[in-house]
């Protein structure tokens, strides 16, 4: 059996309970009360952990690999006239992929197979205080910075793909940066320097659980509070707007047609995923962390984050790379030709960076 206190009330919470019939109700204790007891299912924790680890291992060799192909261009540019414009952004496509690594690699912090065999036995005496800070850290981390700052650079690099000019790296990058700012400021705040944190049921500002089993093992399980998931379902309800208007004024330009079904799988691959994801986050609201049911709905919106990750680094970095390398003398891009239609009917093409 296990029982789980939120990490906030700790401090005041009574002595372990051994357990009984007379168990308080789950859902009063989640919203910090008391305790609860329930079931050990460790193997199903364990499971869905390795699996995400798998999946981490696979995205940050994506990633990887996606670096490659970038220094790649980036040295073979410089002996190649027909590549310099092509690597002209080639700084925003690493920060893009440096933000789909970081975000893969902050997901081990929430994990409880990371707590149990790396955390505790390494750092001991890593308070139980100081580990509820490192999972504030790892949501604003997550969805306060590295998501939302892959996104936005997924934006900005289908916008700048229809503009004639395109902007140096530094002001695009600071760009970038300060689109980020609001929601990282709003979930460093509600997480840190709310002042009603004392007058909020817990289950709306939690961000750790800490799991307690019948042989007093303790196991600290991150969370994202309710809050949390408000301000980044507002942030992607504002971006997917931004999106799907850049993605109707691209492809109504594009004449290209593997270049149409790149622009669509990307697109409808961001669209779909984010709302899944909104909706696992706000699902583990309602499920008691430590349960199977639990550990299914944060994989469920690992993969929907990983699925996006996926497809916009082999969209927008590796196909177009790989696409410009075997060119050979002929200047090719992962767009190939964009037509824009002139103000008296007729189309013009243009090569543009995508």
């Amino acid at each position: 059996m296990r029982k789980f206190i939120p990490i906030s009330t700790i401090a005041t919470a009574p002595p372990p309970l051994s357990p009984s019939t007379q168990s308080p109700s789950p859902l009063r204790d989640y919203n910090g009360i008391g305790m609860v007891l329930f079931p050990a299912i460790s193997i199903a924790d364990s499971a869905f952990d390795i699996a995400t680890l798998s999946l981490i291992s696979c995205l940050t060799l994506l990633s990887v690999l996606s670096l490659c192909f970038i220094f790649h261009l980036r040295l073979k540019s410089r002996r190649s006239h027909h590549l310099q414009n092509f690597i002209s952004l080639w700084s925003v496509r690493l920060l893009l992929v440096s933000f789909a690594a970081a975000w893969a690699l902050n997901e081990i912090l929430r994990l409880p197979f990371f707590h149990r065999h790396y955390l505790y036995p390494f750092l001991p005496n890593f308070t139980l205080s100081q580990q509820s800070n490192l999972c504030k850290i790892h949501i604003v981390l997550s969805l306060g910075l590295f998501e939302p700052g892959f996104l936005i650079t997924l934006l900005f690099l289908l916008n700048v793909s229809i503009k004639k000019r395109t902007p140096r790296d530094i002001s695009a990058i600071s760009l970038i940066f300060f689109s980020c700012t609001p929601v990282l400021v709003l979930q460093l705040f509600f997480l840190f320097f709310s002042p009603l944190q004392n007058q909020l049921p817990n289950v709306l500002q939690t961000s750790s659980i800490l799991l307690i089993d019948s042989f007093d093992n303790k196991i600290l399980i991150c969370t994202y509070p309710i809050f949390s998931t408000i301000v980044f379902a507002a942030f992607v309800m504002a971006y997917s707007l931004g999106l799907l208007f850049s993605y109707w004024r691209v492809v109504s330009l594009v004449i290209n047609k593997s270049t149409r079904v790149r622009i669509h799988a990307l697109a409808f691959s961001v669209l779909i995923c984010l709302p899944l994801q909104i909706l696992f986050l706000a699902s583990s609201s309602f499920w008691r962390p430590g349960t199977a049911a639990y550990g299914g709905v944060m994989f469920g919106m690992f993969i929907s984050v990983a699925v996006c990750a996926a497809v916009g680094e082999s969209v927008l970095v590796i196909r177009p790379i790989a696409d410009a390398l075997s060119a050979g003398g002929e200047y090719c891009r992962w767009k190939d030709k964009v037509c824009v239609r002139a103000e008296v009917g007729r189309r013009e093409a243009v090569d543009r960076d995508l």
